[in-house]
C-alpha cells in the first residue's frame, strides 16, 4: 500500500515546481478548485464523498489522497465513505457495460474490408 503522508509531500514539491515553470496554469487550476469548494446546496462532506468517487473512476491517486483527508477533516466515516466508493464501483461496472455495446454495436457497422 502506498506511503500516502510521503505520496501527499511528494505531491505539493512537484506542484510547486510546476507552479514556478508554469505560474498560470497553477493560478488557474487554483481558482478552479477555490470555486467548486464554493458549494451552497451540498455540504462539505457530500462533496469529498463525490469528490472520491470521481477521484476513484478517473483513478487519480493525488485526488484520493487530498480527498481522502478532506473528508476526513469534514467528519466522513469510514462507512460513509464505503458507501459512496460503492457508487463509484457501480458506475465503473455500468460505464464497461455501456462501452461494451458500442462494440457490438461496432461490430454491426462494420463493413467487410
Amino acid at each position: 500500500m502506498e506511503d500516502w503522508d510521503g505520496y501527499s509531500a511528494g505531491l505539493r514539491d512537484r506542484g510547486k515546481e510546476l507552479g514556478a515553470l508554469h505560474p498560470e496554469v497553477m493560478k488557474g487550476f487554483m481558482a478552479l478548485n477555490r470555486g467548486a469548494a464554493n458549494t451552497t446546496h451540498i455540504d462539505a462532506k457530500t462533496r469529498e464523498f463525490i469528490a472520491l468517487a470521481v477521484a476513484v473512476t478517473t483513478r487519480c491517486q493525488g485526488c484520493i489522497d487530498a480527498h481522502a483527508r478532506k473528508a476526513k477533516a469534514a467528519g466522513a466515516t469510514k462507512a460513509e465513505i464505503a458507501e459512496a466508493l460503492g457508487v463509484a464501483i457501480a458506475l465503473n461496472a455500468g460505464a464497461a457495460l455501456t462501452y461494451s455495446l458500442h462494440v457490438l454495436d461496432a461490430m454491426d457497422g462494420a463493413g467487410e474490408g
